[in-house]
């Protein structure tokens, strides 16, 4: 267990932000020998850690630029204009609740790097998505999990949770290693069942 400085809180190892307060905790991962953790190789910064196929993993400080594809599965010109970009060159992405209370609320994916998590204002941690009020067993944390675009491609990472982020169903992912999310793809943090799209979304 790991005991936050500033509340005394005290969360499992694997957390990187306390779970009452959102302070950074000293220690990310303090055991390698967690069932589910994979070293990564030493010479090969950027190699996968095991996953499911349908699941791409990324290094946090590497930049990357995964291969478009187009609706017949071949790729995209290389000067060609994703049709869910806005004039911003954003693209138009939501995030939908399909198991929780209610199903089918809608929250927009807004900015480059937003937050997934519970509103907490004695503690100032305000996410961009708060699902406080959609968690009534509270098993989202605070600073559950983030979302980001990088080189036109969003992600999904983990923050250190109590209760865990998954993608597709996979395995549980690992604290800051985040993973590439295409439209379509489940999310799941804590009990709250969440879809991740892009452009094609009802309003």
């Amino acid at each position: 267990m790991i005991k936050c400085s500033n509340c005394g809180t005290e969360s499992p190892d694997s957390c990187q932000f306390c779970d009452e307060c959102g302070t950074r905790l000293a220690l990310a991962i303090s055991s390698l020998n967690a069932p589910d953790y994979v070293p990564p190789v030493a010479s090969e910064p950027s190699a996968r850690i095991s996953s499911p196929s349908n699941v791409t993993t990324v290094s946090p400080n590497e930049t990357f630029a995964a291969p478009a594809l187009a609706a017949n599965g071949g790729p995209v010109a290389p000067n060609s204009v994703n049709p869910h970009s806005s004039a911003s060159g954003k693209m138009d992405a939501v995030i939908v609740i399909e198991r929780g209370i209610p199903e089918g609320h809608v929250f927009r994916v807004l900015g480059n790097d937003c937050i997934i998590g519970r509103w907490d204002a004695d503690n100032g941690v305000f996410p961009d998505i708060d699902l406080d009020a959609f968690d009534p067993e509270a098993k989202v944390s605070r600073r559950h999990a983030r979302i980001r675009m990088v080189d036109g491609n969003y992600t999904i990472e983990d923050l250190g949770s109590t209760n865990g982020t998954y993608l597709n169903r996979g395995r549980r992912l690992i604290p800051g290693m985040p993973q590439i999310i295409r439209s379509g793809d489940e999310l799941i943090v804590g009990k709250t069942f969440l879809r991740f799209k892009i452009g094609d979304h009802n309003e």
